[in-house]
């Protein structure tokens, strides 16, 4: 297989702070005339990609991992000239289309069989081709029924699925697709894997941009992971989640260090702990099990907080949300809070299968009509769950079948025969 797609030491860096025109053209002519960067100038700059070189051949789909801010969404639009790169360069061969923002160029006053023409035509389709995939792109969205209503009326699901049904029948030799699986409702996004996977199929080359574990493994052949602009790893698919998984379980650190928090820093959470059945401190529980998530933490403010919110937030370990708990969901007011104390929220039954999840925080307080955070950070602690009895059948739920458990009763139903005709 030849090589349609070729990244050589490619950097993209950002300017912190305002730009001024006349920032812009001293850097574009700096660029131009290849002069070295100024150190105090390079001390500004921050640097989104760096030093990331790979090849990509005809027929590979690649899978994109990292985490928020990693750089997934930078590499691609550089790769389809959306911003150019501060360094190295980009080789292509082939036409190459970008299922980045879907909806770019929508025009609310015109109806929905306008903006298939007009979308069509911005990502690179002839009138001939749009007109000819019409009946299918609007089969494809869903909305049939109002294809000749302005966007405006549409709600945004609507104009979003008929966006991505555009784009999705776009016929390039190289496709790049940002996360586009969280678009419309679960039959939708379905639809949406499957004519991905038509698109894999059919050997063309993609690189595929999601924190959906499932779909790269599925989907893909080849995996990259960007971790802070640099390429950390480039294997298989399976390795590359497998690296991706593991490097966020050893981000997890004594929160007294953790940088990457946010919010006021009145309330600060100190530790997170979980507790088993009995209430001791567990380095893992089992499903099915009653729990408690603890959040130690310190007040440094006098401040009163009458309606103070604090939300856990339970993800797998790529960071795909499972469920969330706050005292706000069950009407739980803190009336008294101790200089130092515990948030303890007790989970019943913990409805995770065996496996390794993450956990993180919130805590806000409601002033003048507005939430304002105080602390949240995520990937505060990492949940080890056990294979379970928890159906109360002594049997535990196959380790891949879900990310959570669900009970259920089960029973036959007859379905009552027909009456007899009676014929004279």
């Amino acid at each position: 297989m030849s090589v349609v797609l070729r990244v050589e030491n490619l950097g993209k860096a950002y300017r912190l702070g305002v730009i001024s025109r006349k920032v812009f053209w001293h850097d574009l002519a700096q660029r131009l005339r290849g002069d070295p960067a100024d150190p105090k100038e390079e001390a500004e700059l921050f640097w989104a990609l760096r030093e990331v070189s790979f090849d990509l051949r005809d027929g590979e789909v690649l899978g994109l991992l990292g985490r928020n801010g990693a750089g997934k969404t930078t590499l691609l639009k550089v790769i389809s000239r959306i911003t150019s790169p501060t360094s190295g360069e980009v080789k292509v061969r082939g036409r190459i289309a970008s299922l980045l923002e879907v909806g770019t160029g929508f025009h609310m006053e015109l109806t929905g069989r306008d903006n298939v023409f007009l979308n069509g035509i911005i990502l690179g389709m002839t009138r001939g081709e749009v007109r000819r995939k019409f009946d299918e792109i609007v089969a494809f969205s869903g909305v049939e029924e109002f294809i000749d209503t302005p966007v405006k009326r549409y709600s945004v699901g609507m104009r979003v699925r008929l966006a991505f049904a555009v784009a999705a029948h776009l016929e390039p030799e190289i496709l790049l697709i940002d996360e586009v699986l969280a678009v419309g409702d679960a039959v939708f996004q379905q639809r949406c894997l499957g004519k991905i996977g038509e698109v894999a199929r059919s050997g063309r080359t993609v690189i595929f941009v999601s924190h959906n574990a499932a779909s790269i493994e599925a989907l893909c052949t080849r995996g990259l992971v960007l971790e802070h602009g640099r390429l950390a790893f480039d294997g298989t698919q399976i390795d590359a989640i497998d690296f991706y998984a593991a490097s966020r379980a050893a981000s997890v650190t004594d929160l007294a260090s953790r940088t990457d928090r946010h919010g006021t820093g009145e309330i600060r959470v100190t530790a997170v702990e979980v507790r088993n059945a009995r209430g001791a401190t567990a380095a893992s529980v089992h499903s099915g099990e009653d729990i408690e998530i603890a959040l130690h933490y310190d007040r440094r403010s006098t401040a009163a907080f009458p309606r103070l919110a604090v939300q856990i937030d339970v993800a797998t370990h790529l960071g795909a949300p499972i469920f969330t708990q706050a005292n706000w969901l069950k009407d739980t007011i803190f009336d008294e809070l101790p200089t130092r104390g515990t948030f303890v929220c007790r989970i019943p039954r913990l409805p995770l299968p065996a496996g390794k999840f993450h956990i993180g925080f919130r805590v806000a307080a409601e002033k003048q009509g507005k939430c304002d955070p105080l602390d949240s950070l995520e990937d505060a602690a990492e949940l080890n769950v056990e294979g379970g009895d928890y159906f109360g059948s002594g049997k535990a739920a196959p380790t891949k079948s879900s990310v959570c458990l669900v009970d259920g009763e089960w029973r036959v139903e007859a379905i009552a025969e027909p009456a007899p005709v009676l014929t004279p």
